[in-house]
């Protein structure tokens, strides 16, 4: 089993920045593929950004690219999504997301094993 916390949420006014942190614990890869995936209320869950252990292939969500970025620290199994330029429609609880290793990224929730409890992301207009 893998287990996830997340960390850095809060309220921020638009135009800032937040930084998420996500560290991993159990039996955890460094090799493992991360990610993270968000949910505003009445919606979807919605893919944000994810991954590779490498860090050799990243994949970002189209509302993401260009203001977000993911980065990870495998010597503190973290990962990190740093968020740029937020707006009132980056409302959400965010989650970050583990799975075993593959040659690619996924993009889709069901590909992914282990979550975490989810951050709450809440920008002001």
């Amino acid at each position: 089993q893998v287990q996830l916390v997340e960390s850095g949420g809060g309220l921020v006014q638009a135009g800032g920045s937040l930084r998420l942190s996500c560290a991993a614990s159990g039996r955890t890869s460094s090799r493992y593929v991360m990610a993270w995936f968000r949910q505003a209320p009445g919606k979807e869950r919605e893919f944000v950004a994810a991954m590779l252990w490498s860090g050799s292939s990243t994949r970002y969500g189209d509302s993401a690219k260009g203001r977000f970025a993911i980065s990870r620290d495998n010597a503190k199994n973290t990962v990190y999504l740093q968020m740029n330029s937020l707006k009132p429609e980056d409302t959400a609880v965010y989650y970050c997301a583990a799975r075993p290793p593959t040659p690619f990224v996924p993009m889709t929730s069901g590909s992914y094993d282990f979550w975490g409890q989810g951050t709450q992301v809440t920008v002001s207009s």
